[in-house]
């Protein structure tokens, strides 16, 4: 069975932590599988060695689990049968189980590995296998290891490790990664679990620095959750992540053994932030830094606000983790939340107001969970945390990487790339790569498919390539610099555009307009009189994703929409089938005119590609989704209906009155084929996905369960009113 699912280490990672008791089970007696079992899990660009060791039992088998490139051995496995040649082992409380085939002379066993819902092929047999490439058996052959702490300006001390190459015969550049997510949880000794993805980079000669930031993990110091920058810093006690960079830099260069004197700099999400922060003021001998997907604006349309509404599902599940406090220095990651059922939907509509998660949760032990619930608006606290408008005088060249279909951070890069063209002269070297990806995809998976959706290639070689080559030039003086300024995939025609500007110049405006019936076209409606009218209960919120689920899926970026077609607080707007291709690039507008019983209201906007209902010979899928007729999620965005004129002064609605809504989705470089339909679909809830919007103009996180109401909803689209979304045709 193929995977819906890709993970990363997460998941895989529960082989350490969660042993459980052995319980013996009966089966038939077959006395040659006993002994040890070898095999190696490819886990997107991850393979990891597994060792299965079976012993006769006095009513069956028993066995042990071993997973020698995670430091993982002996774990006791709950459950072992073999039974007419089907061997099935089971994990119990790390959600994982084996079911394969024996062969007659016991010597292969071909099968499926399944963990938390996400399943790989995974074949034993009675060879041992080399250490995979990366693994930290692998990588102690090439690089040696060192633990430091590096003393910042104001005293306190940064806890990094440093990976050199063996090959003392030359320098090499130093790549350092900054992240508040645990550099070093296996020991001093063990060789790093990120080096399974760092492979490339270690055949290509770099010195790989990694650095806990400041009051995280092993590191000193208080922790600040992307802590603004101070430009103007008058003693070493003003500190910021820019000049923590600047001091590790200083260090790294001055004592790490055979470096050439050249830093780069990367990093993902947090670490892309990080990443973000190491241009102001850079340090000399930084010259090359790749921000990707870099949390960027937490208001406008990163993580856990999205034009000012709340992504209730994503804040919740990273701070009841993540945000709890650490007391002292330590390599131990906290306790994951313990969710009391496995769906989100329900979970997150019983909790009820969002002043619950406090007082039934919370309480006062996640730090920054208070600060997100007394900041509603866009004031001084989420401004000061904006780097871009830091983002001047540039000196490194710059990779900005994002993924178009990065559930968590896709305004990041556009927004980060854009901050920099504009701040800075033309010479400035800033370029911007966007691929088919979830997040951080690039990096840890192949980037075969996303959900339902296949893209023909593994499209995260080509990041890799784009990498190798940025940083070889600018680190090691490899190659010549002939990346394009903008290389952007189409998700639509399945090819790499390459681009002089983003957005591309050769454009032409266009609105695609609602009209009665359900219709979508790119001419203005004439009648005189024309809206659509629904109502929306808080109480039955329209769901992000037809599956019952825990956790928030990144395939729901693509998923397909027909459920919620289904819906009568949906509205669809529908194209005819189209006789020449539709090329999108750049950002998208939603253009409504609206009205509503209640005083506020959000507002969904989803661009939807409609496959033909004629399609055959797709690739299949895991959940067996027909692909004929699939309405594949290009792009979706929110807005909360009370910061349409000002994201710092919200207004209310005046229940009836007409009221124009206008707001940006993030970009797109889409191709609808002859054959297709352009869909858009509204709606005034993604739960839970989104909090639930009352209706009602009060402060949603005070809310009291009296304040949520139904509220009846209109959508205009006639001559006078013309709901349309505004789109940028590239002109092949």
């Amino acid at each position: 069975m193929k995977s819906r699912n890709k993970p990363g280490l997460r998941s895989l990672v529960a082989l350490v932590f969660l042993p459980a008791a052995l319980v013996s089970s009966p089966a038939v007696a077959q006395q040659d599988v006993t002994g040890d079992w070898y095999g190696t899990l490819d886990v997107g660009a991850m393979k990891l060695r597994l060792t299965l060791h079976v012993t006769q039992a006095e009513d069956g088998y028993s066995a042990t689990l071993d997973s020698p490139d995670q430091g993982a051995t002996g774990i006791p496995l709950d459950e072992l049968l073999v039974e007419d040649g089907q061997l099935v082992f089971r994990l119990n409380r790390a959600q994982l189980e084996y079911q394969g085939s024996v062969d007659p002379g016991f010597t292969t066993i071909t099968g499926t590995f399944t963990q938390g819902g996400e399943s790989f092929p995974l074949n034993f047999g009675r060879t041992l296998p080399s250490a995979p490439r990366g693994s930290p058996e692998w990588s102690s052959e090439r690089v040696t290891k060192r633990e430091v702490y590096i003393p910042m300006r104001d005293g306190v001390r940064l806890f990094t490790s440093f990976y050199v190459p063996k090959d003392t015969t030359r320098t090499y550049p130093i790549l350092l990664r900054r992240t508040p997510y645990n550099i070093e949880p296996r020991g001093e000794e063990r060789y790093s679990m990120a080096l399974m993805f760092n492979a490339h980079l270690i055949e290509a000669g770099y010195i790989l620095a990694f650095q806990d930031v400041r009051g995280r993990y092993m590191s000193e110091g208080t922790f600040v959750d992307v802590r603004p920058h101070n430009p103007d810093k008058r003693s070493d006690k003003d500190i910021d992540e820019s000049s923590d960079t600047w001091d590790t830099i200083d260090w790294l260069v001055k004592n790490v053994p055979h470096n050439n004197g050249r830093v780069g700099i990367t990093g993902i999400s947090y670490p892309g932030f990080y990443a973000t922060m190491s241009l102001p003021d850079a340090h000399p001998a930084l010259k090359a830094v790749s921000p990707q997907a870099p949390v960027t604006d937490w208001f406008i349309g990163d993580d856990w606000h999205h034009n000012g509404a709340f992504f209730l599902m994503d804040a919740f599940s990273f701070y009841s983790s993540i945000g709890r406090p650490r007391p002292e220095p330590t390599r131990q990651n906290p306790r994951p939340f313990q969710w009391p059922n496995q769906d989100n939907y329900e979970f997150f509509l019983e909790l009820g107001p969002i002043k619950n998660v406090q007082a039934k949760f919370f309480g006062d032990s996640i730090a920054f969970w208070p600060e997100l619930m007394s900041h509603p608006d866009y004031d001084d606290f989420w401004k000061a945390r904006d780097p871009r408008p830091h983002l001047k005088n540039i000196e490194p060249a710059v990779l900005v990487v994002g993924g178009w279909f990065d559930a968590e951070d896709l305004y990041g890069p556009l927004n980060t790339y854009e901050a920099i063209e504009t701040q800075n002269p033309p010479t400035t070297e800033n370029r911007l790569l966007m691929g088919p990806w979830f997040h951080g995809q690039w990096a840890f998976d192949k980037g075969e498919e996303l959900g339902n959706v296949h893209w023909g290639a593994a499209t995260s070689d080509f990041y890799q390539d784009v990498e190798l080559r940025f940083l070889g030039y600018y680190l090691k003086d490899e190659g010549t610099m002939d990346l394009a300024e903008a290389t952007v995939y189409d998700t639509g025609a399945l090819e790499w555009l390459r681009f002089d500007t983003w957005p591309p110049a050769n454009v032409q405006e266009k609105q695609l307009f609602f009209h009665p019936n359900g219709r979508l076209a790119f001419t203005p409606p004439k009648v005189s009189e024309s809206y659509d009218e629904y109502v929306a209960d808080p109480m039955k919120p329209v769901p992000y994703t037809e599956d019952v689920h825990l956790r928030r899926t990144r395939e729901y970026m693509t998923d397909d929409q027909r459920f919620a077609a289904r819906r009568p607080d949906v509205m669809v707007y529908e194209s005819d089938v189209l006789t020449e291709a539709v090329t999108l690039t750049g950002p998208i507008v939603a253009d409504l005119f609206v009205s509503t019983t209640g005083t506020d209201a959000d507002y969904v906007v989803k661009l939807i590609d409609a496959f033909p209902d004629s399609l055959r010979d797709y690739p299949s899928n895991d959940k067996d989704v027909p692909m004929a007729g699939y309405q594949m999620l290009v792009r979706g965005e929110v807005l909360r209906g009370r910061y349409r004129n000002s994201f710092e002064r919200p207004e209310a609605f005046v229940p009836g009155q007409v009221t124009s809504v206008r707001f940006e989705l993030p970009d797109v470089a889409h191709t609808f084929k002859p054959g297709h339909r352009i869909v858009v679909q509204v709606q005034n809830s993604w739960f839970p996905l989104v909090d639930r919007n009352p209706q009602t103009f009060v402060n949603i996180y005070e809310a009291d369960e009296e304040d949520f109401q139904r509220a009846t909803h209109r959508i205009y689209h006639d001559a006078r009113r013309p709901s349309a979304v505004r789109v940028m045709v590239f002109e092949r």
